[in-house]
């Protein structure tokens, strides 16, 4: 089955030109079919039969996974079988009777502007960790990019002259405008900090870890993990949790949802108004509690 996934993945990035994070997500979910299939004695996805399949969403059921995880896994399934189908390696598609379940759209977690504060003021600067730590903090807040274009990010994607940084998902990229104070700590790390973990020039990206390889994507929420923790913020925030911030924060003070909708590489704008009619529900709040005659 491994040798399935990534003749897929191959023709999902060779082909369809998908970006990082589909191809990432596709993987996931089918290594963790695999595994469901390999107990129950099948060694490859043409060999799975549609009752299998849907044993598998039972026991995702059973299990009480989340019904956009579910949604997203039979996605995974179909994404795969219609794959294999093209290619000839089966006679007939066992997703087809797959059914997502009914998913609930949930509000994002976001933080508020004074939790936001408080959470960069945190990493200490004083040292080249907590310099790099600000950094990576101040621009995903600055940016709303993703965590997975963040850690990507290369030396000659940051132009501190002009105030932007460059992003690439796939084959799309976006440039996205910087402030002083996130320009002012990059200028920083890169003269203090990065020095003291990179030692191989040849090294282009612009994150590393303290051993001057390139961070991942662990390596990140467990740092905002304990940031999060010593700024006394209870909630289960993630690293999407500053990119939710960034938007409703934008649209609160001013910026038209068009521009927030280029900046965070949404392809259609209707993912962007879910935080537009947020910030209406706020302005709700704040004027029945403000308004003398509400």
């Amino acid at each position: 089955m491994e040798r399935e996934i990534r003749e897929f993945i191959a023709f999902l990035h060779n082909t369809k030109r998908t970006s990082y994070n589909t191809e990432v997500s596709y993987q996931r979910d089918l290594k963790k079919v695999s595994a469901f299939l390999k107990e129950r004695g099948i060694e490859d996805f043409s060999g799975a039969s549609a009752n299998d399949l849907k044993e598998y969403l039972r026991y995702m059921e059973d299990e009480n996974f989340a019904s956009s995880t579910i949604s997203r896994n039979i996605a995974s399934l179909r994404a795969l079988y219609h794959f294999l189908y093209k290619e000839g390696r089966i006679e007939k598609d066992p997703s087809e009777g797959l059914h997502a379940p009914k998913v609930e759209k949930k509000t994002p977690e976001i933080l508020s502007i004074q939790e936001v504060a408080v959470l960069l003021e945190k990493p200490d600067k004083s040292t080249p960790k907590g310099l790099r730590d600000a950094a990576m903090l101040e621009l995903l807040y600055a940016t709303g990019m993703r965590v997975s274009e963040l850690i990507h990010l290369e030396l000659d994607n940051v132009n501190l002259r002009l105030s932007y940084v460059t992003c690439h998902e796939g084959t799309r990229e976006r440039v996205i405008p910087i402030g002083h104070v996130s320009r002012d700590i990059l200028e920083r790390y890169l003269k203090e900090s990065r020095p003291v973990f990179v030692q191989n020039n040849d090294e282009k990206k612009l994150f590393t870890n303290c051993s001057g390889t390139p961070i991942s994507r662990q390596g990140f929420w467990k740092l905002l993990k304990g940031y999060a923790e010593e700024a006394g913020i209870r909630r289960d925030i993630t690293p999407h949790t500053l990119r939710h911030s960034f938007a409703v924060h934008m649209l609160q003070n001013g910026a038209d949802v068009r521009s927030v909708q280029e900046m965070l590489g949404h392809s259609d704008i209707s993912t962007t108004q879910i935080y537009l009619s947020m910030n209406m529900v706020r302005m709700r709040d704040v004027y029945m509690n403000a308004h003398p005659r509400s």
